[in-house]
């Protein structure tokens, strides 16, 4: 067994607490059900980035995400009489099919709640694995309520996703096998972030027994909720968080979780989607396994964090925690990557329409390839260009782009960070409302299920006009809507008040540059 020699630094009560996180960790009966996974050397994104990148790959377990461990370890506590009425928890996705596997193997039957807008693969996921579903409510915290419920009505006992002591030491079995499968140089360890419990049962255990190994936490920067907290020195409850990373949408901090992470998470970085939809691929090249957007948080963290540092030579670990994708949210994870990875410029240009102009704009880019052409004809001679063209972060930049076309006397406007642009104008350049057509411009987000797009309409009402619009299916648990209304100059006071009672995300997008030249 691993010595338990403490940190020195450490506040006693402090070391009191890692202490019996690490027995409980040391402990914990997971490999009756979960493997030890291996961890993996990264080859083509170390040499990229001048530094050894491990993974982690926890995206190999029996339900494919490191959720078994704590599922596990928790019900594993339980006594007879518990096992005997059940056991009940709210989850969307890893949590629940690691709860179902978990249940099943201890002979015990396991209720999970899972919101109406989860992806049908994570539903049927749950199901095969013994687990009987109850769909309830359109967000996890409706579900959460309703297995509070039931766990109180029915007798059964609730199994937290990751604010529990058990579920925590679960987790921090992955720390035990790093550390033991790295004795030699190791720099820091990467960690997804969502409620905590897995950054929460890592860091425990890693600063405990090397507390020079820096834990740094990953997330989101629409579901920063450990970054807030850590920020506040309290927890915090997010207003809203994004949902493409949904295995890691959680608007607070656990409790128990924050109580370790608060004193022993080093750092927390956050990473655009485009970022993890990069970094899906990173993993993609060196493995060949697919992984879901929150199991590439870590490796998106690692390149953020290489760029920003500069560091090189170091050893980083990064946790690739699961790899339950929906397999149609792909086309929108290949279309990002290459923005995320610096390897796409989304530009608009407005050149002249004569003959030749287009010739000599192509001629313009010279030998890059184009990844997108759109064209539109706009009255009064010009024609407005929407391009998208393949760059290189070190060869060829996107400022590189940018400069050389505009020395060479083009009007150029950078789009590559415009959502509405990516998300929508792509797909819709075409015509102009014209004069007088009072357009106010909206992007929308709601829950994603079969009828959603008709509730949304009935919702929008018949006030307005709708004079534009687009919807694309991601393969997400939210759609995504672009639209255009017909709203009179005297009424455009009482939009908002009758957008929000819509009860959905919005966006005003009508200033948007990508809108305005292309389709307003």
């Amino acid at each position: 067994m691993t010595s338990l020699t403490a940190c020195p630094s450490a506040p006693t009560v402090l070391t009191t607490m890692l202490s019996d996180y690490v027995r409980r960790i040391l402990a914990a009966p997971v490999y009756d059900l979960a493997i030890e996974t291996p961890l993996q050397s990264a080859r083509a994104l170390s040499a990229a980035l001048g530094n050894d990148v491990l993974l982690k790959r926890e995206d190999l377990q029996p339900t494919f995400s490191f959720k078994i461990r704590g599922a596990y370890t928790r019900l594993s506590a339980l006594t007879a009489a518990q096992r005997a009425c059940g056991v009940v928890t709210a989850s969307a996705g890893n949590h629940a099919q690691g709860v179902a596997l978990a249940a099943r193997e201890l002979a015990m039957i396991a209720t999970i709640v899972m919101p109406t807008t989860t992806p049908e693969l994570k539903v049927e996921g749950v199901r095969s694995r013994g687990g009987q579903v109850v769909l309830h409510g359109e967000s996890f915290p409706q579900a959460l309520a309703h297995a509070l419920m039931l766990a109180d009505s029915e007798g059964m006992t609730f199994v937290p996703p990751f604010d529990d002591p058990d579920v925590i030491a679960g987790q921090g079995t992955v720390a035990m096998e790093i550390l033991r499968q790295q004795p030699g140089n190791l720099d820091a360890i990467f960690v997804p972030v969502g409620g905590g419990g897995l950054i929460a049962g890592i860091a425990a255990y890693v600063k405990y027994l090397r507390p020079s190994v820096k834990v740094i936490g990953v997330e989101p920067q629409d579901s920063n909720c450990l970054q807030a907290a850590m920020a506040a020195g309290e927890r915090v409850v997010l207003p809203q968080v994004g949902s493409f990373a949904d295995g890691v949408a959680v608007a607070q901090i656990g409790a128990h979780c924050f109580d370790v992470c608060r004193h022993f998470v080093d750092e927390v970085i956050t990473v655009g989607n485009d970022e993890i939809c990069a970094a899906i691929k990173d993993i993609y090249d060196d493995t060949r396994s697919i992984t879901e957007p929150s199991g590439a948080l870590a490796v998106a963290g690692i390149k953020r964090y290489v760029a920003s540092r500069g560091v090189s030579g170091q050893t980083l670990v990064a946790i690739d925690s699961g790899a339950n994708v929906n397999f149609d949210r792909l086309r929108h994870v290949a279309e990002r990557a290459e923005l995320g990875e610096q390897r796409e410029a989304i530009i608009a240009v407005t050149i002249p329409e004569q003959p030749g102009s287009f010739r000599a704009f192509c001629q313009a880019l010279g030998k890059r390839q184009i990844t997108e052409f759109n064209y539109r004809y706009y009255p009064g001679k010009e024609a407005r260009l929407f391009v998208g063209v393949q760059t290189h972060p070190q060869r060829d930049p996107r400022a590189q782009l940018l400069a050389s076309l505009r020395e060479q006397g083009y009007n150029v406007l950078d789009l590559t960070d415009n959502e509405l642009a990516k998300l929508h104008v792509r797909h819709t350049v075409g015509g102009h409302a014209g004069p007088g057509a009072h357009e106010r411009v909206l992007r929308f987000e709601f829950p994603e299920r079969p009828g959603a797009l008709l509730a949304f309409l009935e919702r929008l009402g018949k006030r307005w006009n709708i004079s534009l619009f687009h919807y694309r299916n991601h393969g997400s648990a939210e759609a995504r809507v672009f639209a255009a209304l017909e709203v009179p100059e005297e009424e455009r006071a009482e939009l908002p008040a009758a957008l929000d009672a819509m009860g959905y995300r919005y966006w005003d997008e009508t200033d948007n540059p990508a809108y305005q030249l292309f389709l307003g």
